[in-house]
């Protein structure tokens, strides 16, 4: 007795076997051009939000260091020591491009001079400091319409200890 062949044994099967590996081939594309990018920008957004923490950690350091005394409030140098010593990327990249002291009365609240130490009578003189930290940031995978390196911005405030 002869054997039949699979067309002859069913129907249904004319023309599958010409299509067994096509759902291989759409994963392995949908793989390469989807969630490959998809997951790769997911983890380069991962990055940038650890950067600018370490960005915004970096200016609180910075002006923990200023608040200790009324010296230290005008150390930048110091400043930025301790900015780029908490700054776990790369530390040369790092910047304190702005720290301002302001003073005013604890009575009413008025910014004045903050050499004299008289100048609130019946009052204390309240010294607040604020420091601006900022770094780039240079992203692992560059985009066409993206830009190669973004800036970052830390502030941070804090009344210095008199």
């Amino acid at each position: 007795m002869r054997s039949r062949s699979m067309k002859e044994q069913n129907p249904r099967m004319i023309g599958k076997k010409s299509e067994s590996g096509q759902a291989i081939v759409e994963l392995s594309l949908v793989m390469v051009f989807v969630l490959i990018p998809l997951l790769i920008g997911t983890l380069e957004f991962g990055r940038a939000a650890y950067a600018y923490v370490e960005v915004s950690n970096a200016a609180r350091s910075a002006v923990q260091y200023g608040a200790q005394t009324d010296a230290t409030s005008s150390d930048t140098g110091g400043m930025l020591n301790a900015a780029q010593s908490d700054y776990s990327l790369d530390p040369t990249k790092l910047s304190l491009p702005q720290s301002t002291l302001v003073c005013t009365c604890s009575d009413t609240g008025s910014v004045v001079s903050c050499s004299d130490s008289t100048v609130c009578p019946g009052a204390h003189l309240e010294k607040t400091l604020s420091v601006q930290s900022q770094a780039t940031f240079d992203p692992g995978f560059y985009e066409p319409f993206i830009s190669k390196t973004f800036t970052l911005n830390g502030y941070a405030v804090q009344k210095v200890l008199q």
